[in-house]
């Protein structure tokens, strides 16, 4: 599924809650909590997404664990904190390669093969005139 499609709202409550198995006032606690953000339709209607149905399926897998909303919350945050830092080291990390990449380009481009170099200096050697 895309990216765009996931992230499209389509749900509205009702049908959200029953295909998540929980009572629309759960839905409505959750978003007052912060836990679920549905976009809102012209008229202020909640719709809710696929990606919404995968974070409210996050929120039953800790509070099934036994985690209070508030800690739900945190680790929610800490999870999507921690997602973000990954994106950015991998993007760190691939610039930091294509830096290296053409670091080497350049070097190659730029250094001179030993073996001319050490033939152009034995040549002036043996051509030097001897002695003062």
């Amino acid at each position: 599924m895309s990216s765009e499609r996931h992230h499209q709202a389509v749900y509205v409550i009702s049908v959200f809650a029953e295909i998540a198995g929980v009572h629309p006032q759960t839905l409505r606690n959750y978003e007052r909590t912060g836990l679920l953000r549905p976009q809102r339709t012209n008229g202020g209607s909640r719709r809710f997404s696929e990606a919404d149905l995968a974070v409210l399926r996050r929120i039953q897998e800790l509070t099934t664990e036994g985690v209070n909303l508030e800690g739900v919350r945190r680790i929610v945050k800490l999870e999507a904190e921690l997602a973000r830092a990954h994106q950015e080291l991998e993007a760190s990390r691939q610039s930091a390669q294509s830096d290296v990449a053409a670091t080497h380009r350049q070097y190659r481009r730029d250094l001179v093969p030993i073996q001319n170099t050490i033939a152009v200096f034995i040549d002036a050697q043996r051509r030097a005139p001897d002695g003062p």
